[in-house]
């Protein structure tokens, strides 16, 4: 557990992360207005549960989300960290294909660049699906139940549960977290041994089934002005290289501070809502349960034998 943080003057300070010392500022600015958590609450939470998220961070280029001013400020997007860095924090040069340039990316590897990032004002932490020894190939597939405005977080449990008895009778296994926000993010074990390709063309068989079964309430269609505002979209393609989606762990820059967290498929049950788990109450959980979503970094399903199984 690193040192308390230490005043170094009006306005900035430092925290001693083992034998890094990671510069700090503007700690007492609210982030969340209503609820009164400040930047510092920010950096204190992800300090307590950098060996929880930092497993699901390493190795794994970053797509910053900053929220400089807290979650009624303005929030922008940055990729390229070039220059910026500091030396404890290590970077990656990576070609973009849409840019024609190299991007170079932060690699969160250790507890003080999880730190670093908190005082940048990235309140949620958004990591590649696949890692820098094959980036081509992911460790996971995500399907990412996304309601409308229209629709009950029951119904998001439901599009949950009937993925999971796809999986089931494909024989393959599948984890679920809250996104933090309003949805469910389904995760399914790849092992990194298909490409990305691949991998979305079964998320995309996978979400067919799925719909079948609920075609109520649930589509297909990204666009929700096509879709309409009652029907959950079930997004499979955020099995892209370069796609990115809040890690288990992450607080969200959404009121009362929640935070993606692993459920056991058993708590999907009328009641639950996702702002259930939050900054203030997460590490009881932890405390009792333990991290959930380790068997998503495990071995990976195969894909022929679903599919096969599957009539696919």
């Amino acid at each position: 557990m690193p040192s308390r943080i230490k005043k170094a003057d009006e306005t900035d300070t430092e925290l001693k992360v083992g034998n890094t010392k990671v510069a700090l500022s503007n700690l007492h600015k609210i982030y969340w207005p209503v609820e009164g958590y400040l930047k510092k609450d920010l950096v204190d939470y992800y300090v307590k549960i950098a060996d929880y998220i930092l497993p699901y961070l390493r190795n794994r280029p970053m797509s910053l989300f900053r929220n400089p001013d807290g979650i009624k400020g303005f929030g922008f997007y940055q990729k390229d960290i070039a220059g910026k860095a500091p030396a404890f924090a290590e970077t990656q040069k990576i070609f973009s294909e849409s840019t024609d340039k190299d991007v170079e990316y932060v690699i969160c590897n250790n507890k003080a660049t999880l730190v670093w990032l908190a005082n940048l004002g990235c309140i949620e932490m958004n990591p590649w699906n696949s890692q820098l020894e094959n980036l081509d190939a992911p460790d996971y597939l995500i399907i990412d139940i996304d309601p409308s405005e229209g629709n009950s977080f029951d119904q998001v449990m439901e599009t949950a549960k009937v993925v999971k008895s796809v999986m089931d009778k494909a024989g393959g296994t599948c984890h679920c977290k809250t996104s933090g926000a309003t949805g469910i993010h389904v995760y399914i074990p790849m092992g990194k041994k298909y490409k990305y390709d691949q991998v979305r063309d079964f998320a995309r068989v996978l979400a067919s089934l799925v719909q079948e079964q609920l075609p109520d309430f649930t589509s297909l269609e990204r666009s929700l002005k096509k879709r309409g505002r009652k029907n959950i979209y079930i997004d499979f393609l955020q099995n892209s290289r370069g796609q990115t989606l809040a890690s288990a762990y992450s607080l969200r820059p959404k009121p009362g501070a929640p935070v993606s967290t692993p459920l056991d498929w058993n708590e999907l049950k009328k009641g639950l809502l996702p702002t259930d788990f939050n900054i203030k109450n997460i590490f009881k959980r932890l405390e009792k349960k333990g991290d959930l979503f380790k068997p998503v970094l495990g071995k990976g399903i195969d894909l022929r034998k679903c599919l096969t199984k599957l009539g696919a």
